[in-house]
């Protein structure tokens, strides 16, 4: 007997979430945990696996194809079962709204025998290849992420075709891009004796029509979030510069000991978190008429990738060590850039940092993320002369920038927020021996 499962709500508040590669293909047997299909949510890329052990009797939709909370994702029947067309559900009237028959949810003879649907990330998750062979149109076997493949839909290269330069093979931007440009026809020489005609001498002069793309999923949250934030967040920024030099002494001599990679925003959480204690309005949210202060210090680190702004959240921030911070930095880091990381990972931050030195920034004006009251702005390190003491000498300096609700904490909050963050920052022992 053929079942449908449908569409689950696989992160905080979801509605509706994209397909970007089937698994398993129609008629092609499935077991009961296996990952089944890839969706792309508003911020993650997440495999399904499937509730149940059968043969795939039917898609829910095709590739690229977007599909909303409680619609068909998959039929699933007993081995050798036909597949068949996919029923719409049914809206029927019930008074006061419309309610849709067949939902998200089972019957509770059903639910008993149905593990949890959730989220998988593989751990090599830059590499996308379904664990058994599709049909060729699927892409089956190519290494690839998601948003190399809808660039090659979008140039209209088959990856069967392109020669991955990536870790293991896979195929990155730049060779789709090259193979884009290795299939444009060469445009002929012109001939120096042609006199122009009226038309082509019309053409030359016509001005170029403006050309209109679609924002991807993710681009439109990144809108729809930030229009949130400025419209409702009464915004104010404060900006100061520190002498990074005790900072950045630190974090070699770390880096040495350790032998490994400190990031910045691994000293700068540390350096922020005795702050947050002395200053709890910094890590809250407002709730109509009532400060909520949280507990916990889910600090969020903004990631700029491909694809668009991410922030990866550092669960319980307080509990980690400098050494632990940094390894967590770079796992979330590399997870939001190959879209690997999971809803929980990517939503409910307490505080945020934004580390624009990273792509060469100074000061900057740093919304505040909805639900949160601040975001401090971290910028590139610079030497420059500065007085120290009565004399004047060359250290690093490193901007900083903090925006806050000023609905919550009013100018002399913000500033003395900052002078802590300041002096954590220029001696890095006060917040190492906490």
């Amino acid at each position: 007997m053929a079942r449908e499962f449908r569409l689950p709500d696989i992160g905080e508040g979801l509605t509706e979430a994209e397909i970007v590669r089937w698994l398993v293909p129609e008629g092609e047997h499935v077991d009961a945990d296996q990952a089944i299909v890839e969706v792309e949510t508003d911020k993650a890329v997440v495999e399904i696996p499937s509730p149940y052990a059968g043969t795939v009797v039917k898609h829910g939709g095709a590739e690229g194809e977007t599909l909303q909370v409680g619609a068909v994702l998959v039929v699933i029947g007993d081995e050798e079962e036909e597949p068949k067309s996919v029923p719409e559900p049914v809206t029927v009237e019930t008074g006061d709204s419309d309610q849709t028959q067949g939902s998200a949810f089972q019957e509770p003879s059903e639910l008993a025998s149905v593990a949890p649907i959730v989220g998988t990330i593989s751990e090599e998750a830059e590499i996308l290849s379904p664990p058994s062979a599709g049909p060729a149109g699927s892409g089956s076997g190519v290494k690839a992420l998601p948003v190399v493949r809808k660039l090659a839909r979008d140039k209209g290269i088959d990856l069967t075709l392109v020669a991955g330069s990536g870790p293991g093979g896979r195929i990155t931007r730049e060779d789709v891009l090259a193979a884009a440009v290795e299939r444009e026809p060469e445009q002929p020489a012109a001939s120096p004796q042609a006199a122009p005609t009226e038309e082509s001498e019309e053409a030359v002069s016509s001005p170029a029509e403006p050309e209109s793309q679609p924002m991807s999923r993710l681009r439109r949250t990144i809108a729809a979030n930030m229009s949130r934030s400025w419209s409702e967040i009464p915004h104010v920024t404060t900006f100061d510069d520190v002498d990074a030099t005790r900072l950045l002494e630190v974090r070699t001599a770390l880096g040495s000991r350790h032998q490994k990679k400190i990031p910045i925003e691994a000293l700068v959480v540390r350096a922020v978190l005795p702050a947050l204690d002395s200053y709890p309005e910094f890590n809250a949210s407002l709730d109509g008429d009532n400060l909520v202060l949280h507990p916990n210090r889910d600090i969020g680190i903004a990631v700029d990738t491909p694809d668009g702004l991410l922030v990866a959240v550092i669960r319980d921030a307080e509990s980690k060590s400098v050494l632990e911070l940094a390894d967590e930095v770079a796992r979330l880091g590399a997870g939001a850039k190959d879209r690997a990381l999971g809803p929980s990972e990517l939503t409910g931050q307490t505080f945020t940092i934004s580390n624009i030195g990273a792509v060469g920034g100074g000061h900057g004006t740093p919304i505040v993320p909805h639900g949160t009251t601040a975001i401090l702005s971290v910028g590139r390190a610079r030497d420059r002369v500065i007085v120290i003491d009565g004399d004047l000498v060359v250290a690093p300096v490193m901007p900083l920038s903090l925006s806050y609700d000023h609905r919550v904490i009013d100018g002399g909050q913000g500033r003395r927020f900052m002078a802590q963050v300041m002096e954590n920052l220029e001696e890095p022992a006060l917040f190492l021996a906490s």
